[in-house]
């Protein structure tokens, strides 16, 4: 079915929702709108949805919500009864549409006989996690996009151990939810029939209180400085509560939160993106940290599962740190507390993603923690934590990603920024309290480990054409040969696709132990790397460096020539002259 058939056949849809119906209207002569919003089905990514809003069967709407839930209604009837009466967890963030598609996936279930529980206002993505676990529901959903613009919203399922669903879960889900050829024909229990029926349940606050008190397994243990002076922003989204509880139960009484993004807005109308990645997002938590002299500035994305934070250096500035940086502290706390207690593990490892620094490896190693790499995305560190549950083996340690998602205690099993936001204020409190700040105590880490140093540049490439482009980049970088172009000869070469770790110079090669993925990462012969990998979430492709070196400056000029090189080729594939 081409697309201008497809947008006919919403045009011409009797009963389309109201507000959907009128956009179309409005757009009907807007051919590349509508091409964009019917060329595809959105596509079902490794834990579900996400999407613009809109019309259109490429659009987050009411319709592929529906479409969704009903796939993720027949995998879980196809486990039988008491797969059905345990029934799914619900949790939606402050976004556009977020509470009414929390309510239409109740609606899908409840009509296909599930179970709903569902919370009564917007909650952060880790307290789902911790709700599938706590009322041992075989599945959960949580209606977010994360950190991305305001157009967007997203449809995320999780397992029954709380982390996001496996990929041969999501590719039964996507199997089912694409044998419904017609979007409108999944049917709904209205709310009162729900609630009459005993299929829908409202979730409240009884349940962060059950999260809350879990924080005392991930505090540190001796002197902490309970007086480090905090500026906390949820940037509109759901982490408000939860995150200052967090840091009250922890102690931390010296608390500020950012007024005007403490309420849920889902336009974020302070921020130009919602993303504690971002240096603007900060911009409002810098005003109230320089009135306050904060030691320690906090954001959370909208569902709580980010986090980033800047603090304050010897001459009152600001300095954000990367997630590597916050990895790389968080990994060293844990591991010095945990040796000091006596309670360190012999069989204790670490976990982080391919792309993510080799800081927290190189400390790790220094306790004598062995450190294992997963594939980008949070579900893999995840799952790793369901094996070494199941196989005493291995004992979690913590798990993070660059991207700046951390897991510490094993009651969640997603990234959670209520944990790390508790965790990064006390392991800033403890330096404090040895007369440090954070900022000394990374540098002094950096002079006993090396200088890491990396970065991440992002090309967003929209539409079907901007998705054609960025297979021709990651053709062209899996094809080359790479004689010469780089500051260093590429020494190893691995491609998650192909499955293979291929050593240049010897010509031996063998296979990754990992699951299939779009990446390519490429290491130069001094240590520098360089990963290539296309966005899971959004219309990017992105483009990961690392260095290490002796000195600040070394590190600067090796990260400087990569990406100068790296990227050169990139934009000449983009213009098409290679």
């Amino acid at each position: 079915m081409t697309w201008q058939v497809e947008a006919a056949k919403w045009l011409h849809q009797e009963n389309l929702e109201a507000t959907l119906k009128q956009q179309l209207l409005n757009e009907e002569n807007n051919q590349a709108l509508l091409e964009d919003s019917f060329y595809k089905n959105l596509s079902f990514g490794t834990a579900g949805l996400r999407g613009e809003l809109g019309f259109g069967t490429n659009r987050m709407n009411i319709y592929t919500v529906r479409k969704a839930a009903q796939g993720l209604a027949l995998y879980i009837k196809g486990h039988g009864e008491a797969a059905r009466n345990r029934g799914v967890a619900i949790a939606y963030d402050s976004r556009h549409l977020s509470a009414e598609f929390g309510l239409e996936v109740a609606k899908v279930l409840g009509f296909n006989g599930i179970r709903s529980f569902l919370f009564d206002e917007l909650q952060s993505t880790p307290l789902l996690s911790y709700s599938v676990r706590e009322l041992n529901t075989f599945s959960g959903v949580v209606i977010t996009a994360s950190h991305n613009p305001a157009e967007y919203n997203g449809f995320k399922v999780y397992g029954e151990d709380g982390g996001q669903v496996t990929l041969e879960a999501a590719t039964a889900i996507t199997a089912y939810a694409e044998s419904i050829k017609n979007l409108f024909s999944v049917e709904v229990m209205e709310e009162a029939s729900l609630l009459s029926e005993g299929l829908l349940t409202y979730l409240d606050n009884d349940m962060s209180n059950r999260y809350l008190k879990q924080l005392d397994r991930i505090l540190l243990n001796g002197e902490l400085d309970k007086q480090l002076t905090i500026v906390y922003s949820p940037l509109h989204g759901a982490g408000g509560k939860l995150v200052s509880k967090g840091l009250e139960v922890a102690g931390f009484t010296n608390v500020t939160m950012v007024n005007e993004q403490a309420i849920p807005d889902p336009d974020f109308t302070t921020v130009k993106y919602p993303n504690p990645e971002e240096a603007q997002a900060f911009d409002l938590a810098l005003e109230y940290g320089h009135k306050v002299k904060a030691d320690l500035l906090i954001a959370t994305d909208p569902d709580a599962d980010r986090m980033g934070v800047a603090v304050r250096d010897a001459q009152n500035n600001y300095v954000f740190l990367t997630g590597n940086q916050i990895g790389a502290l968080l990994v060293h706390a844990l591991l010095e507390d945990k040796l000091k207690r006596g309670i360190l593990p012999t069989n204790g490892v670490v976990l982080k993603t391919i792309v993510t620094s080799e800081f927290g490896r190189a400390i790790a190693d220094s306790y004598g923690v062995q450190t294992q790499n997963v594939l980008t995305g949070f579900k893999f560190i995840s799952e790793k934590v369901l094996d070494f549950e199941r196989n005493a083996a291995s004992t979690f340690l913590i798990g993070y990603e660059e991207s700046y998602g951390y897991l510490i205690g094993d009651f969640v099993r997603d990234k959670d920024a209520v944990q790390a936001s508790v965790l990064i204020a006390s392991v800033a409190a403890r330096y404090k309290a040895n007369g440090q700040t954070l900022l000394e105590g990374l540098h002094a880490l950096f002079e006993q480990y090396g200088f890491y140093l990396e970065e991440l540049e992002s090309i967003q490439l929209k539409g079907k054409t901007g998705m054609a482009k960025i297979d021709e980049i990651m053709n062209y970088f899996r094809t080359a040969s790479f004689e010469s172009g780089f500051v260093q000869p590429i020494a190893i070469i691995e491609d998650y696709s192909a499955g293979y770790v291929f050593h240049v110079k010897t010509g031996i090669q063998h296979s990754l132990d990992l699951p299939i993925a779009n990446v390519l990462k490429f290491k130069l012969a001094d240590g520098t790397w360089f990963a290539i990998r296309p966005s899971g979430t959004e219309p990017k492709i992105k483009f990961y460096f690392g260095v290490k070196a002796d000195t600040q400056a070394e590190s600067d000029e090796r990260l400087l020539a990569i990406k100068t090189d790296v990227m050169a080729i990139v934009e000449k594939v983009i213009a098409g002259s290679l």
